[in-house]
């Protein structure tokens, strides 16, 4: 156990020294890891674990950070505890791996260190500077990362910098989403922006822009010129994966009031740089997997994609832990030994706990169940995280929640999507949960003592009350004076903008190709439009073509929508010419083709909904927007779509649905039939084959907020027709066969 000792206190547990090892310490490789993050987002879990030892498909999100350095060539782990400290020390010195004891622990030395008045991550970084501890380049990560990528060649490209100049201090570890990403670069609220040296990854400027931003704008610092070009990036997953010199411990004890190593570090480092003379570096990586289950919907996204297999070789059935069994079964699930699922219940990309019992009658999909368990008859769970311990009786219904250990769900309770239930918790049979706002339950208080139970929650037999959490300022990271506070959207596991009196429409995606009524004097200012917090695969910009890309979608979209408009019937051929020669002139991607012509024509076809432009209703609208011009349906397939690939027609199908949700005053429900129509035009006139329409319909990308979902809902009768004719297309096939 930890050393007492002066406002902090660290407990060592080192292997015996080898020979020489005082002249190789400072060739070791270090690495910190903050396991207390200030932060309120995961109670009322929290209360009784930390969140690095919270189960993360059945096993304790530290387990994958250590796992991560092992693998990096990590000698010597010191690990911040605040909360729960004598937990995490517990549970390190007691693991068969990780205890300094260990004969197989791959770390010649692992520290634990506590900071008694610490309140922030900044009191940590600066306390460690005070210790001496750090000799050479550390790596700097949180107790919640889940990474398999290597760091060789990132740390080779760091120390080559350091020896060329010695105020390189620091390079920050950044993962390209990637064109089809996985759930964890689609995560919602906070969204971190960059601003890039394009030739040498210097970081030159980082800010965070969310729903709530009174001004929705970021202003560049003019400093940021005289660099040269530049790229602004917001489609960057940060992991909080940071290569560090000991300058930037220096830093933080020279800046006493930081907090952040983000919102207050890095932007106030990168900001005053002229003065420190320090050097920040990026390095962006495209293969492997890196994210942070830094809040309830990253927890989410990052079980989802271990049960999918993202985050190879972290699986289910690799086996992590040395007392695991997992081996993978049908409907691509995962199951333990003991398990016993008994005829006619149905696990579905699922992960089962060792000795868990599944009766008859009930369905397991996209979830995990710890060990223990014991779920009823006729249960649903879906899309749902259950621990150890917990019993879910007969007919009952679980959908998008998560269920602490010892949990007792009664006789046909309904536990609606988003409930939070903490550990021991006990609602009694047939219960209905309020539905208006997700359930947060729990059996204790702040202080440890347990709750006054609420009956008419969890009914006259249940145990537990209503948790209210209440974000203080080390939960924000805004700093801006009449914002909203953004870790509102962080605290819930389903992303909402319910009741925050804002509209999604009225907020531009940062740096949108999509939003053409944008102030482009604004843009051209050094101003940066913020977005809704949607992660994108967007275009980077640099200093010398942003204007270009500004141009070329405004001028593209408004050429072709000025020609839809025209009376006559004439060709669409000059309209056609005039478009390819914008793409030439500021050579436009294919994707930023498609974007503008999706732009385009969906513009055209809501402005024919409205009275002004003739009051049509969506199907012939749809019609007249397509057919009215000679050539205009064949411009879409050979351009907007570009082909017969089924991706091609996937991408402009999602085109045209973003279209139409970006346009304003246009209710989603009307967008979506309109959409509909669109479709079917488009099928009817062969530019989209039946097998593009359905694959859109499975794209994860078309289910992206609450206003993409209910614009692709309206298409379900075209979906279920298409479906029907191909399931009757194949039984036809079948007769052929058997006549032959």
């Amino acid at each position: 156990m930890s050393k007492q000792g002066g406002k902090g206190a660290a407990g060592k547990g080192k292997k015996p020294a080898k020979a020489g090892g005082d002249d190789k310490r400072e060739d070791a490789l270090q690495a910190v890891i903050i396991a207390d993050y200030f932060q309120d987002r995961f109670r009322p879990f929290t209360l009784d674990k930390p969140r690095c030892l919270l189960p993360l498909v059945n096993i304790p999100v530290i387990e994958y950070t250590l796992e991560f350095l092992a693998s990096n060539g990590v000698q010597e782990v010191f690990i911040y505890c605040g909360t729960h400290s004598e937990d995490i020390e517990q549970y390190i010195h007691e693991s068969t791996r990780w205890s300094p004891n260990s004969a197989i622990s791959p770390f010649s030395s692992l520290e634990f260190i506590r900071v008694s008045d610490a309140t922030s991550v900044g009191d940590f970084l600066r306390d460690l500077d005070k210790r001496s501890l750090i000799s050479g380049d550390f790596i700097l990560v949180h107790g919640d990362l889940v990474a398999n990528i290597q760091l060789d060649g990132i740390l080779a490209k760091h120390r080559a910098r350091r020896e060329a100049n010695r105020d390189a201090c620091m390079t920050v570890v950044l993962r390209s989403v990637g064109e089809e990403p996985h759930r964890a670069a689609k995560a919602r609220g906070i969204t971190p922006v960059f601003v890039i040296g394009d030739t040498d990854g210097r970081c030159l400027q980082y800010d965070e822009i969310h729903p709530l931003m009174k001004d929705r704008r970021l202003l560049l610092d003019p400093s940021v010129f005289k660099h040269g070009s530049f790229e602004l990036r917001s489609d960057l997953i940060d992991c909080g994966i940071d290569i560090c010199t000991p300058d930037v411990l220096a830093l933080w004890s020279e800046s006493f009031d930081y907090e952040l190593p983000r919102k207050n570090f890095l932007h106030g480092v990168l900001k005053d740089w002229e003065l420190n003379g320090k050097l920040i570096y990026t390095e962006i990586f495209e293969d492997g997997y890196a994210a942070r289950a830094s809040n309830l919907q990253m927890y989410d996204c990052i079980s989802k994609d271990i049960l999918e297999r993202w985050v190879l070789p972290f699986a289910p059935d690799s086996n992590l832990m040395h007392d695991q069994s997992y081996q993978k079964v049908k409907n691509n699930s995962f199951v333990e030994s003991g398990v016993l699922v008994e005829r006619g219940s149905k696990v579905l990309q699922s992960a089962i706990g060792k000795d868990t019992s599944i009766k008859a009658g009930s369905v397991i999909s996209g979830s995990v169940v710890g060990r223990r368990c014991q779920v009823g008859k006729n249960v649903k769970i879906k899309d749902s995280y259950i621990f150890d311990d917990s019993t879910i009786e007969d007919g009952a219904v679980i959908t998008h929640s998560i269920l602490a250990g010892g949990v007792k769900i009664g006789a046909n309770v309904r536990i609606p999507e988003g409930s939070l239930i903490s550990y021991n918790v006990e609602i009694d049979r047939d219960v209905r949960l309020p539905t208006k706002l997700p359930a947060r339950i729990s059996a204790k208080t702040d202080n440890g003592q347990p709750v006054e139970n609420d009956a008419s929650l969890v009914g006259p037999g249940g145990k537990g009350a209503v948790y209210s959490v209440t974000a203080d300022d080390s939960d924000s990271d805004s700093d801006d004076e009449g914002d909203g506070d953004p870790a509102q959207l962080q605290n819930n596991l389903i992303y909402s903008l319910e009741g925050l009196n804002i509209s999604t429409l009225s907020v531009s995606t940062l740096a949108s190709e999509d939003d053409y009524d944008s102030d482009e004097d604004d843009e051209h200012a050094g101003y940066l439009h913020a977005g809704d917090g949607q992660r994108e695969r967007l275009s980077s910009f640099t200093s010398d073509d942003a204007s270009k890309l500004d141009a070329f979608h405004g001028d593209a979209v408004n050429g072709l929508v000025d020609a839809l408009r025209g009376d006559d019937n004439a060709d669409f051929d000059s309209a056609k010419l005039e478009f390819m020669g914008l793409r030439l002139a500021n050579n436009a991607s294919d994707s930023s083709m498609r974007r503008a012509i999706a732009v385009a024509f969906t513009k055209r076809a809501a402005e024919m909904l409205t009275p002004e432009h003739g009051g049509l209703e969506p199907a012939k609208a749809a019609e007249r927007v397509l057919k009215d011009k000679n050539g205009a349906v064949k411009f879409i397939k050979d351009v907007g779509v570009g082909g017969d690939d089924v991706k091609q027609q996937t991408e402009f199908a999602l085109a045209l649905q973003k279209g139409l949700v970006s346009v304003r005053g246009l209710e989603p429900s009307r967008a979506g039939t309109l959409l509909a129509a669109l479709l079917q035009q488009l099928y009817t006139l062969d530019v989209l084959e039946e097998d593009g329409i359905l694959a859109w319909w499975a794209d994860r990308r078309a289910d992206e907020g609450d206003t993409m979902t209910t614009v692709k809902e309206r298409c379900k009768v075209l979906v279920d027709w298409l479906e029907e004719a191909d399931e009757e297309d194949s039984d036809e096939d079948e007769d052929d066969e058997d006549s032959d």
